[in-house]
């Protein structure tokens, strides 16, 4: 008759527990399912065989965090030596598929992972304080609680420098902004309007817009004298001219003084905020050369940071193939076309605002779309998966989309993709090697400058006798110094 043990893991440590009557169980998945609520009917199933917990917090997050990515610890692997039975017809149940594999391979040991595996699993966890000995619910929970937040908290954690969530929302606020912006500037021109109409024609920015609403005011009070300041906000000498002749002859209506009190500190927010879309656009620069260097070289900082923000995750968009990449962001049209059978898939989703698409004849934009997915496909990989984060193959990626382009265009071969990558390579290491030079060098200076390395001409020959020395006297030998004056008056007693 066969045996089944099943394996457990708890916050508080390992747990093996033996059942009984694995046949019947087998049968009866719905009387098992049926006892895992009443703790009695669950003794009479599943026994406890043995249970170690661990040592400290540090170990239970090491131990749950290889488990949860399918690999078996040192510490489950003496467990499950020491208390697993070696002979006979055993099977080890177990709740995850890979961790099954992974003890398969290590011990050799049946493992299985379905059937009344799960529903056993469920009511283990569910009476699991009051089966082992010594452990009560309250202890449990607080030991779950605990490794919650370890277990949560390391997932969490990243490198700083490579952080993928803030190129998502600074994207995702610059887009909320430009729609704000946009809306605010269209409610201040029609406000505005009402007094001086013809200004809209003259200056139709919406930034520059609402900079003259806020200078100008009212219109009445523009004269000869305010043309120089008026051209240098708008930067134009001739708009300046025409906007002052424009005041002078305007059909706009008169306004009174808190009409145009309120105006100006809309304008006066809609410009602070157009400033601060500025700054979040060298911001969003500066995380992108960062974090993704090479697909901001390739396609620009705001189309890579929209392709991120729409898979999720600069890893995510790693995993995705080329073709994946080249619709993304247009889900909605390709689901139409397949739904109605229709030929007219589309050839591009966030990729239209490359200037690529823009630059190719009507009849290429769909080969260049697919040639620059492939090409951010490999960028948005390499930057996942580097060490160190460099804009040399982007800029390389993107020599080979112009090339391509003028390939479309003359008929200009373009260099094979393995020579351009083999360049890459070199550069890549050419400046690794130099980077590595340099922090050698800083490393030195800082040591110099704490007193780490006191000796001049340091070497590793020196250190090693200086410290031979310190352990044969117990103490560092000192440097005799010579009295100069002594020295000259001996040699003065040789003369004479």
């Amino acid at each position: 008759m066969p045996a089944l043990f099943v394996l457990f893991e708890h916050a508080a440590g390992y747990g093996l527990f033996r059942v009984k009557e694995f046949e019947e169980i087998g049968m009866l998945l719905p009387q098992v399912e049926s006892s895992v609520n009443d703790l009695k009917k669950f003794n009479q199933v599943v026994e406890i065989k043995a249970f170690a917990s661990f040592k400290t917090a540090a170990s239970a997050l090491e131990n749950i965090n290889s488990i949860s990515e399918g690999l078996m610890t040192e510490d489950l692997q003496l467990f499950l030596e020491k208390n697993f039975p070696k002979s006979g017809n055993v099977t080890l149940g177990v709740a995850d598929q890979k961790l099954a594999a992974s003890i398969s391979e290590s011990l050799g040991y049946t493992c299985s992972w379905t059937g009344a595996i799960p529903e056993i699993i469920r009511g283990i966890r569910f009476h699991f304080s009051k089966l082992v000995k010594g452990l009560s619910g309250k202890s449990s929970t607080v030991a779950q609680l605990g490794l919650g937040h370890s277990y949560s908290r390391a997932k969490v954690k990243f490198n700083v420098n490579r952080v993928d969530n803030m190129i998502i929302q600074s994207i995702a606020l610059i887009d909320q902004l430009d729609k704000d912006i946009n809306t605010f500037s269209m409610r201040i021109r029609e406000w505005y309007s009402y007094h001086f109409p013809e200004l809209y024609k003259i200056v139709p920015e919406n930034y520059l817009y609402a900079k003259c609403a806020v200078f100008i005011k009212n219109r009445k009070d523009l004269t000869a004298d305010k043309v120089d300041e008026l051209e240098e906000l708008v930067m134009d000498r001739g708009k300046a001219e025409a906007i002052l002749e424009a005041s002078r002859s305007s059909m706009g209506m008169d306004i009174a003084l808190v009409d145009l009190i309120n105006i100006e500190l809309f304008a006066k927010r809609v410009i602070s905020l157009a400033e601060y879309k500025s700054e979040l656009v060298t911001y969003l620069h500066s995380k992108m050369e960062a974090v993704a260097p090479s697909l901001a070289a390739l396609i620009g900082d705001q189309v890579g940071a929209r392709l991120i923000s729409h898979a999720g995750s600069l890893t995510g968009l790693a995993k995705f193939p080329a073709s994946t990449v080249q619709i993304l962001g247009a889900e909605k049209a390709l689901f139409r076309a397949l739904k109605t059978k229709s030929t007219n898939t589309p050839k591009y989703g966030l990729l239209f605002h490359s200037s690529y698409i823009a630059k190719a004849d009507s009849s290429n934009k769909g080969r260049i779309s697919r040639f620059l997915a492939n090409k951010c496909s490999l960028a948005s990989r390499i930057d996942c998966f580097s060490e160190f984060p460099t804009s040399v193959f982007g800029e390389k990626l993107r020599q080979q989309v112009d090339d391509r382009l003028k390939y479309y265009t003359t008929g200009e071969v373009p260099p094979k993709n393995i020579d351009v990558m083999k360049e890459a390579v070199a550069e890549v290491q050419a400046v690794i090697k130099k980077k590595t030079k340099k922090k050698k060098k800083k490393d030195k200076k800082r040591k110099l400058e704490n007193g780490d390395i006191s000796m001049e001409g340091n070497n590793d020959e020196s250190i090693v006798q200086l410290d031979q020395t310190i352990q044969e006297n117990g103490e560092p030998p000192v440097k005799k110094k010579k009295n100069k004056k002594k020295k000259s008056k001996d040699l003065m007693e040789n003369e004479n």
